[in-house]
């Protein structure tokens, strides 16, 4: 049987919503996982909305994050995002704590949202 259910944990990094600035998801620990990547989905793209995505990373969470060097993120994202897509981002770094970032370079809004599947290294996942 091909099960990856029990392998696999997800948890919210970006809170489903219309976006007209740049926004930062919720801070993923990595802490007892064996890697990690975001799901993000878009939907409605209004006035011309030229948004990207990035990963931030921290050592503790809280403070002192920085992107992450475009070398340690595999991602299927364009620069600009387009409506009604899906995309993906793996992460390659070795910092504690990483986040999704959502870019603004012009127009008004996007609606988006995402989640962090990661590997836990204690399986099954709960």
């Amino acid at each position: 049987m091909r099960d990856i259910y029990a392998n696999i944990a997800a948890v919210p990094a970006l809170a489903p919503a219309v976006q007209a600035s740049a926004a930062q998801g919720t801070a993923i620990d990595l802490n007892g996982a064996g890697g990690v990547a975001f799901v993000v989905n878009t939907g409605a793209v209004a006035g011309s909305g030229d948004f990207g995505l990035t990963l931030q990373e921290s050592d503790s969470g809280t403070s002192g994050w920085t992107v992450v060097a475009p070398a340690q993120i595999d991602s299927n994202a364009p620069a600009t995002l387009a409506a009604d897509a899906t995309y993906r981002l793996g992460y390659r770094g070795w910092k504690r704590y990483v986040r999704l970032s959502v870019t603004k370079a012009g127009g008004t809004s996007i609606i988006a949202g995402a989640a962090a599947v990661f590997v836990p290294l204690t399986r099954p996942a709960a």
